[in-house]
């Protein structure tokens, strides 16, 4: 996988939530990722297609952290993960890619992104549908974790 199409992915994601939600996210160490068992509580997946790429992401949160986005965003507490926190969850994908899609068609990368569907539960299963590597990415925030995954054919 090359970091040219990684780093715009994960760059969105911490504007994303620092504009949007007033939170800090430092990112960790990249790995490659073999199971498909989330590391988060609920997660947003999305497919890209384009005459370059073809892939998937996912950005999985745990529930202490997508209780406080929730909050920051919207001005109230929640004890739970409900239908408003996944579908904020879901709107946080589609900003994260529409940010990542237009950093790389800056650089003459097009692809067309999937309506994000959103699976939660501890121990949630992602499956991309892609067959290639699949990476992941933590990043770390007084409020828990957030994670990326990424994978493409290429």
């Amino acid at each position: 996988m090359k970091a040219e199409f990684i780093n715009p992915f994960l760059s969105s994601l911490v504007e994303v939530l620092k504009t949007m939600a007033q939170i800090d996210l430092e990112p960790g160490e990249p790995d490659k990722k073999t199971e498909d068992i989330a590391s988060g509580d609920v997660s947003g997946v999305i497919g890209m297609v384009g005459p370059q790429i073809k892939g998937s992401l996912a950005i999985t949160v745990e529930k202490s952290l997508a209780l406080h986005i929730y909050s920051n965003m919207l001005g109230e507490s929640i004890e739970e993960i409900d239908t408003q926190v996944k579908d904020m969850i879901g709107e946080i994908t589609n900003m994260v890619c529409g940010g990542a899609k237009r950093i790389l068609g800056e650089n003459g990368y097009e692809f067309e992104l999937a309506t994000p569907t959103i699976i939660s539960g501890q121990g949630h299963e992602i499956h991309h549908k892609v067959s290639g590597p699949k990476l992941i990415m933590p990043f770390i925030s007084n409020f828990g974790k957030a994670y990326i995954e990424i994978c493409f054919d290429k």
